[in-house]
C-alpha cells in the first residue's frame, strides 16, 4: 500500500495535488485548494440567501453563530471565515458549504430541544467543512469525468435559475456518501466534547430525525435525513460514543435547554403563508396579492425564488418567478436569444386585467434531450414576472393546453380571509402538573397535529411530560 502512495501522489500533483486532511491527518488527492473552498463557500453562501433566504429575526440569528463560532474555534481549521446562519425555511434541515458556512433551518430549531442539540447538528455540519467533504467529492466526481451534477429537466438552460446561483445551489445539495456522513457524526461528537456539551443530547436529535421521517409517512423525507445514514443506526453509534465519556465528566455536562427554548420562543412554524401557499394545486400570495391555479394532480412546492409544479409522470414542469423590472416584450427578447432556444411568434394577451406577452419554444437541456414549451411575461403590480411551461418535444403536446390554462389564470388576489392569512409560532408552557402528551394537547390545543407536537418536544405519543416543564405548543 505504501509503494501504490507515489504513483498516486504523482499523479495528484500533475493534476492539482496531494494533500493532508486537516480533520483526519490522512493524504489524500485533492483538486480543490482551501481558497477554492472558500470562494466555493462564499458562492453557496449567496446562492443560498438568494433561493431560501435569512430567518428575519436577529435574536435567533446571534444566538445561533455564537455557538457555532465557538464550536468552530475548537475544529481543526479554525481560521477559515466561519459563519452560521439560519435561512427561512420550514423543512427540518441542515447543511454545510465548503470553507465554513454552515445554514440551519427555522424548521429544524423548532424541533431541537437544547442548545447541546443544537451545538451536535451544528458541529456535524462544521466536520464536513473540516474534513473537506465537498472538495473531496469535487475531486472524485472530476476525476471521474462526471462532473459535478447529474441533469435534469428542471435543470435545463431554458430555467431563469441559471448562472452563479444555480452553480452555488448545485454543490450546496451535493450528496455525500454515508462514510462521509458517519465521519461528520464523529467529528460533531468531537467538537461537542471540547465545549463540554452532553453527548447524550445528540442520541435526542436523532430520535426526532426518526420521528419527523415517521411523520413524513415514508414519503418526501427531510433532506438533513434523506442523505445521511438511517437515524437508527445512528442512534445506536451516539450511545456507544456517549457511553465511553466518563460519568462524572457527563455530570458537568452542558445542555441549556430552557436558555435554547427562551430563545426561539416564538418562531414561525411550519409553511409562512405570507410568502405564499397552496390551497389544493391553487397558489396564493397576500403579500403579492396574486393567485394562480397549477394543473390538477401536479406535485407543487414553494420556494424563495420560484413556484414549482411537476407532472404526476415528471416528465413536464411549470415554473412562476419574478421575471423582473423590465417589460414583458423586452424579456422575451432575452429569454429568445439565449443560446440553443428556438421562439415562435409572439402574442400579446390580456390575463385578467394584465398585460402579458407569450410563446412557444424549443430548446435542448444539458443531456441532449429536445424540449418545447411556452413563457409568458406578464406585467402586475410594477413587477413583471415569468411563467415557464415545458416538455420533452414528444410529450409537449398533451400538456401545452394545461399550461397555457394554468397562466391564464394568474389573477389578482383579493379574497380577504387569504389576504390576512397568518402564521402560527411556537409558543412556550410551563406545565403546572404532570400530564401526559395527549392531555397536554387537549389543554393546550395546536392547529397542528398531536404528534407533531409530541415530536417538537421530544417524546412518542403517550409519554408523559413532567410538571414544571417548559413545553412546546403552536398557536
Amino acid at each position: 500500500m505504501r509503494q501504490a502512495m507515489v504513483p498516486r501522489c504523482l499523479l495528484a500533483v500533475l493534476l492539482g495535488g496531494c494533500a493532508t486532511n486537516p480533520a483526519t491527518g490522512k493524504n489524500e488527492i485533492s483538486l480543490v485548494s482551501e481558497s477554492q473552498e472558500i470562494s466555493l463557500g462564499e458562492q453557496t453562501a449567496a446562492a443560498a440567501r438568494a433561493a431560501i433566504g435569512d430567518y428575519p429575526d436577529s435574536a435567533i440569528q446571534r444566538y445561533v453563530r455564537s455557538v457555532g463560532i465557538r464550536l468552530a474555534a475548537r475544529t481543526e481549521r479554525p481560521a477559515l471565515p466561519w459563519n452560521f446562519e439560519v435561512v427561512d425555511d420550514p423543512e427540518v434541515n441542515a447543511f454545510a458549504a465548503p470553507g465554513g458556512k454552515i445554514f440551519v433551518t427555522r424548521g429544524i430549531l423548532s424541533y431541537l430541544g437544547s442548545e447541546a442539540e443544537l451545538a451536535g447538528v451544528l458541529g456535524h455540519e462544521s466536520g464536513h467543512v473540516t474534513a473537506r467533504h465537498t472538495a473531496r467529492e469535487i475531486t472524485r466526481q472530476q476525476l471521474f469525468g462526471i462532473g459535478l451534477i447529474a441533469g435534469s429537466i428542471l435543470s435545463s438552460r431554458v430555467a431563469q435559475s441559471a448562472g452563479a446561483i444555480q452553480q452555488g445551489l448545485q454543490l450546496l445539495f451535493l450528496s455525500y456518501s454515508r462514510a462521509n456522513e458517519a465521519q461528520a457524526d464523529e467529528l460533531g461528537f468531537r467538537y461537542m466534547r471540547r465545549l463540554s456539551y452532553d453527548p447524550r443530547e445528540m442520541t435526542r436529535t436523532f430520535e426526532t430525525l426518526g420521528r419527523v421521517e415517521h411523520l413524513s409517512g415514508g414519503g418526501k423525507v427531510p433532506t438533513w435525513a434523506a442523505t445521511h445514514p438511517d437515524p437508527g443506526d445512528r442512534l445506536k453509534k451516539a450511545q456507544e460514543r456517549a457511553a465511553a465519556v466518563p460519568a462524572d465528566s457527563l455530570q458537568r455536562a452542558v445542555v441549556n435547554r430552557e436558555s435554547y427554548l427562551r430563545v426561539i420562543d416564538g418562531i414561525v412554524f411550519g409553511v409562512n403563508p405570507r410568502q405564499g401557499y397552496f390551497e389544493g394545486t391553487r397558489f396564493l400570495h397576500p403579500e403579492l396579492r396574486f393567485r394562480i391555479d397549477f394543473p390538477s394532480g401536479w406535485q407543487t412546492q414553494n420556494q424563495a425564488d420560484a413556484v414549482l409544479a411537476v407532472s404526476p409522470q415528471n416528465d413536464a414542469a411549470l415554473q412562476l418567478s419574478l421575471g423582473g423590472s423590465e417589460s414583458p416584450e423586452a424579456l422575451l427578447q432575452k429569454f429568445a436569444q439565449q443560446q440553443g432556444v428556438q421562439s415562435g411568434n409572439a402574442q400579446r394577451l390580456n390575463v385578467n386585467g394584465n398585460s402579458a406577452i407569450t410563446a412557444e419554444f424549443q430548446a435542448q437541456d444539458a443531456q441532449g434531450t429536445a424540449l418545447a414549451g411556452r413563457v409568458m411575461y406578464l406585467a402586475y403590480g410594477g413587477t413583471t414576472y415569468q411563467l415557464l411551461g415545458y416538455s420533452t418535444a414528444a410529450r409537449y403536446g398533451s400538456y401545452s393546453g394545461a399550461i397555457a390554462r394554468a397562466m391564464q389564470s394568474f389573477a389578482q388576489l383579493t379574497d380577504s380571509d387569504a389576504l390576512n392569512k397568518q402564521p402560527v409560532h411556537l409558543a412556550l408552557v410551563r406545565l403546572p402538573r404532570a400530564m401526559t402528551i395527549e392531555e397536554f394537547y387537549r389543554q393546550y390545543p395546536s392547529p397542528v397535529r398531536m404528534e407533531i407536537i409530541a415530536a417538537i418536544n421530544g417524546v412518542e405519543a403517550g409519554a408523559t411530560l413532567p410538571a414544571g416543564m417548559l413545553a412546546k405548543r403552536v398557536q
